[in-house]
Order: structure tokens, then C-alpha cells, then sequence
């Protein structure tokens, strides 16, 4: 595995291990949103799913992103304004 490989199995099992509070379906469906929202595409494409490093919630995440692509919005982080709306932000 190439360090930028590892590097972003790290980052999926962070973000995941953020919403651990989050029942197991609910944490990766979360995660999986994190992943829509804030990875580069070329991020995305580099990590299958089916690494054994990558943690339980954190597979099951990309596996909802194969299965049945982006989740609707999981937490106020990714629910964004619309041009010249004002209100939402994850900033409070």
C-alpha cells in the first residue's frame, strides 16, 4: 500500500471513529456523507472498501456508496446554503 493509499485509510477510519456515538448504520451513513461532501474525487476512486485496514464503520460506509451512492445530508456539517441563502453553516 502506497503512503497516500495509507493515508487515506487512516482518514476514512478518523472520520468514521468521529461518529462513533451514531449507531453502527447511522455512523457509516454519516461518514459515507463526509466523504461525498469533502473528498476530491481522485481521493474517492483510490479507496475501494474491501481493505483490511480499513475499520468496520468506515467499509461500511463506501459500501453505501457502491451500493446506493451519495446519502442524503446526515449532519448540519454538510448542509450547505444556496446561492445568497443565509442560515445554515456548520460556523453556527
Amino acid at each position: 500500500m502506497s503512503g497516500t493509499h495509507a493515508r487515506l485509510i487512516y482518514m476514512a477510519n478518523q472520520i468514521a471513529r468521529n461518529f462513533c456515538a451514531l449507531d453502527h448504520e447511522a455512523a457509516a451513513a454519516a461518514t459515507a456523507d463526509h466523504i461525498v461532501q469533502f473528498w476530491d474525487p481522485r481521493m474517492k476512486a483510490a479507496v475501494s472498501g474491501d481493505e483490511p485496514e480499513l475499520g468496520r464503520v468506515a467499509a461500511r460506509a463506501f459500501a453505501i456508496l457502491r451500493e446506493k451512492g451519495a446519502p442524503p445530508p446526515q449532519t448540519g456539517a454538510t448542509v450547505f446554503n444556496d446561492a445568497e441563502e443565509s442560515g445554515r453553516s456548520d460556523a453556527g
